[in-house]
């Protein structure tokens, strides 16, 4: 069983680390001022921003290692889990963190705005590499907000503290969608287009009203006949593209359940009809059932 730190409240990980404790719902580190300590393997229950000059270079993002640039952003939310499980090594790191449990957003404007922040969910895997004035910028944001946390006027604080918060993730979705731009321009390949498109799929929740996306559904949106699709996707991969989608889906299942959803949950999330097709699935893939694979971890 892996050792694995609950963030249920922002600050259990301040106190983890041995960061100051500034607010209730919110927890703005500064890793610079902090003295060497461990890595942690995190289940959040809070959302999360990670910016760091530099990353470890062992980071796990459910069940997938995670590549992060220097000077580049990883974001966190309720249910995933991610870091680098506690070995004993001390790490130093630069940059901030900011986390914040989702009871502060609750009524506000930006609550219902989340979900358009498609760079934190589990199927957008890239960290957000920024340019030097966007780190500027942000840097300039948190120490702003981690004066604000210290304030003692409580009338209008939790407003000013959400206006930060919105600025901040308004500058992490204009690095997403930059990135995801010069993606598309950059990779033509149609196995880098096909996975963007799955991971489109999922992010934008259509699984809930269309089921898991079809190999007819992936060739219409990238412009090809089934027939013709299938067959690219095969001398690519070697695989059928009904394989790569059903592989594809079923490693994000894996990250969905080390995030502690039960089996009914995770096939709900993924688009399945029934549970128990997403567990005949499951064990074609894995040879093992999902509820196997939960007891391992």
């Amino acid at each position: 069983m892996k050792k694995i730190l609950n963030l249920q409240n922002p600050n259990t990980y301040a106190r983890y680390i041995g960061a100051p404790e500034l607010h209730p719902l919110v927890s703005v580190i500064h890793f610079d001022e902090l003295a060497p300590f461990r890595h942690s393997l995190n289940r959040y229950g809070v959302y999360g921003l990670f910016i760091q000059r530099e990353f470890p270079k062992t980071l796990s993002y459910g069940t997938t290692a995670l590549h992060a640039d220097d000077g580049s952003i990883i974001a966190v939310a309720p249910s995933q889990v991610g870091g680098t499980e506690d070995n004993g090594e001390l790490i130093t790191l630069s940059g901030w963190a900011l986390l914040w449990s989702p009871e502060l957003l609750h009524g506000s404007d930006l609550e219902p705005l989340m979900r358009s922040y498609a760079f934190f969910s589990y199927f957008a895997t890239q960290s957000l590499t920024t340019k030097a004035e966007e780190w500027a910028a942000i840097d300039t944001l948190m120490t702003l907000l981690r004066l604000e946390l210290s304030s003692s006027d409580t009338a209008s604080q939790r407003r000013i503290i959400l206006s930060y918060l919105r600025l901040i993730m308004d500058y992490c979705d204009r690095i997403y969608r930059r990135q995801r731009s010069e993606h598309d321009t950059a990779s033509p390949d149609i196995i880098k287009r096909f996975q963007l498109l799955l991971e489109q799929y999922f992010v934008g929740g259509k699984q809930y009203d269309l089921g898991l996306p079809s190999v007819a559904y992936c060739a219409e949106h990238l412009a090809y006949s089934p027939g013709h699709f299938g067959e690219l996707v095969r001398k690519a991969t070697g695989i059928t593209a009904g394989r790569y989608i059903h592989s594809f889906v079923i490693n994000q299942s894996k990250s969905l359940l080390m995030s502690g959803n039960n089996v009914n949950e995770t096939a709900r999330l993924l688009g399945f009809e029934y549970p128990h097709h997403f567990t005949r699935l499951f064990k074609s893939l894995e040879g093992t059932t999902p509820t196997r694979f939960i007891n391992r971890m």
